[in-house]
């Protein structure tokens, strides 16, 4: 028989708790910068990837016309198998190229088993590895090597983890790179493939970022802020990010985070998050045309205290170009 239910305002309650795969998942890196970020009033992020700009103006003028022709339809129940509008649209989309980084869990859930082993290139995209934690599958994660100067996958090591005893059973490249900025050539992508194809492997491509592909000027101003951590700075090819690698001693890379904000106003995203500590991920679009140039020299200012003095304090972050020009 059953045990009774406690009664209402008996204050008898047991702790409820999540599945193992859950609390074995990563905290969102984006949670932690957050949460650093919050400590100064002033911080500027060039931390998560998104961008400062909206949807285009045509789609928002077609939406508020359509909530105001048709009020039920956008806020009723759509068909179960989408809109028809909609599903044609993605149909167009999908028969050309391949953007929606959401799909990847669905991805993994349809075509790998909890024991097949998926390949992810370091450093990796922190959401695909918390999609394999999420699956209870994170200790089936092989990471791929990549060239230590330039970020790029290893066809060579690819091939002879193909070869191996235990051949992976998917193979994740992202293109252009997210957490790198890294953009591979087709020439690349065919050898991958073409490797992927021979072993019978599953290749997933995450193209996110297939329409950020930008001119030198649009990545210049954040890459000068990090000379000083040149030659080892890479990306910028593609995607809205720079990766580099911190100065000798700052190899705990969320300590040189909570210090850029508390000694330089300005935060970005620590590697050891997709799993290469002692680096850091820039992003150059999030912040508007105006509010950018502040950011990156305060990280200029931080990034060249860093490599100079190590985690030590540096005073007040220095004020916006505008300020300086009337200064002088």
């Amino acid at each position: 028989m059953a045990a009774p239910l406690a009664a209402a305002g008996s204050g008898v309650s047991k702790a409820k708790s999540l599945s193992r795969r859950i609390d074995a998942t990563d905290t969102p890196v984006i949670d932690f910068t957050r949460r650093v970020m919050a400590t100064r009033k002033d911080a500027m992020s060039l931390a998560q990837g998104i961008v400062y700009w909206g949807p285009p103006p045509v789609a928002l003028e077609r939406l508020s016309a359509r909530m105001a022709s048709e009020p039920a339809a956008v806020s009723g129940y759509a068909p179960n198998e989408g809109l028809p509008a909609l599903r044609a649209a993605l149909r167009h989309k999908l028969a050309h190229s391949n953007k929606l980084p959401s799909a990847f869990l669905n991805a993994l859930l349809a075509l790998c088993d909890v024991e097949d082993r998926v390949v992810l290139f370091l450093p990796y995209y922190f959401d695909h590895l918390m999609a394999m934690q999420m699956t209870g599958s994170a200790d089936r994660v092989v990471l791929g090597e990549c060239d230590p100067a330039t970020m790029r996958p290893s066809l060579e090591w690819l091939k002879a983890e193909l070869a191996g005893p235990q051949p992976p059973k998917m193979v994740v490249v992202v293109n252009p790179c997210n957490p790198t900025g890294v953009l591979l050539s087709r020439d690349e992508l065919e050898g991958i493939s073409a490797a992927c194809a021979a072993a019978g492997c599953w290749l997933l491509l995450d193209n996110t970022y297939e329409d950020f592909i930008f001119a030198e000027a649009n990545r210049s101003l954040l890459r000068s802020a990090l000379a000083p951590l040149e030659p080892h700075v890479v990306g910028g090819e593609g995607a809205i990010y720079l990766w580099a690698r911190l100065p000798p001693g700052c190899e705990d890379d969320r300590a040189v985070v909570e210090w850029l904000v508390a000694q330089a106003g300005v935060c970005v995203i620590p590697g050891s998050a997709c799993g290469m500590p002692g680096h850091i991920r820039c992003s150059y679009g999030n912040l508007s045309p105006d509010k950018f140039p502040t950011a990156v020299e305060r990280l200029r200012a931080g990034i060249a205290h860093l490599a100079q003095h190590g985690m030590t304090h540096m005073g007040a972050p220095p004020p916006p170009p505008q300020q300086q020009q009337a200064a002088s």
